[in-house]
């Protein structure tokens, strides 16, 4: 049984973070066609820093389920959300760092995936 609901857990997760992609994805295209090769690489760079943590997280957090594995299961989401984090400060870095980016695409597409997330409650049951 516990296998079962772990498996719908992790599917749904995963049914998320690729909602994530598919919005923030079809942002960043819109960018590139519209404002060219520059916009559309920032807009691109604010997806990925918004779909790869969460799916980082979905992976740890229900990597365990079941009232046996409780302890494992609190610590996943724990580790899931500090590497998150993490994550995302990280991307947030390698990006400004190495790619001559347009901010305002960068963060409309990372919003839209964080947007995407928050509104997942209202699409997903």
């Amino acid at each position: 049984m516990s296998k079962i609901l772990a498996h719908r857990c992790r599917k749904s997760a995963f049914k998320l973070v690729g909602c994530q992609a598919v919005v923030a994805g079809g942002a960043s295209v819109v960018f590139f066609a519209l404002w060219g090769v520059q916009f559309g690489l920032s807009a691109l760079a604010g997806a990925a820093i918004a779909v790869l943590p969460n799916f980082v997280f979905a992976t740890l957090a229900f990597a365990h389920v079941g009232a046996k594995a409780s302890a494992k299961v609190l610590k996943g989401f724990y580790w899931g959300e500090a590497i998150k984090m993490l994550s995302t400060i990280v991307l947030f870095s390698l990006v400004f760092i190495n790619m001559e980016v347009a901010i305002v695409p960068l963060f409309i597409c990372y919003l839209l995936g964080l947007m995407v997330h928050w509104a997942a409650p209202l699409y997903f049951k």
